[in-house]
């Protein structure tokens, strides 16, 4: 039996060494666990909240930390997925931002930050690494001279 471990555990990383981080937004644990599944898969470290005030709080520590931010729309708590992208922006106003949502897609236009894509559940798994892949190239292709 072969062994491709090797290939599972690569990690992606930015220029400097330090392994790519995506927040995750979303309260419902199968959803969010599936989410972590493809991310490791993908090559990305992650770390997962389950709703948009614990976010804004792992921003707030240190938003310098993430690379993109993935979220769900609707969660509990006070604050939901609209708001958490926008305070992410006021931290960083290049992170990459990926909604999810099962009954929101009409809001987008109006409350989605500029640049951004959402995702109508259910989604396929490669939809979702590609529209962060390519949100990370635009933000990165964004910020040369800057």
């Amino acid at each position: 039996m072969a062994d491709d471990s090797a290939g599972t555990s690569e990690k992606i990383i930015r220029g400097d060494g330090s392994k790519l981080l995506v927040l995750i937004a979303e309260d419902e644990f199968l959803i969010q666990a599936t989410l972590e599944d493809v991310l490791t898969e993908a090559g990305f470290e992650h770390l997962a909240v389950s709703n948009a005030d614990d976010a804004i709080r792992a921003l707030e520590e240190d938003s310098a930390r993430f690379c993109a931010l993935i979220t769900d729309v609707r969660m509990p708590g006070e604050t939901d997925g609209w708001d958490l992208a926008r305070r992410a922006r006021e931290m960083q106003p290049l992170m990459p931002v990926i909604y999810m949502t099962g009954d929101s897609a009409k809001e987008w236009a109006a409350q989605g930050v500029p640049n951004s894509v959402l995702l109508q559940k259910p989604f396929v798994h490669a939809q979702l690494v590609t529209a962060l892949t390519t949100l990370l190239n635009d933000a990165a292709a964004s910020s040369i001279g800057q």
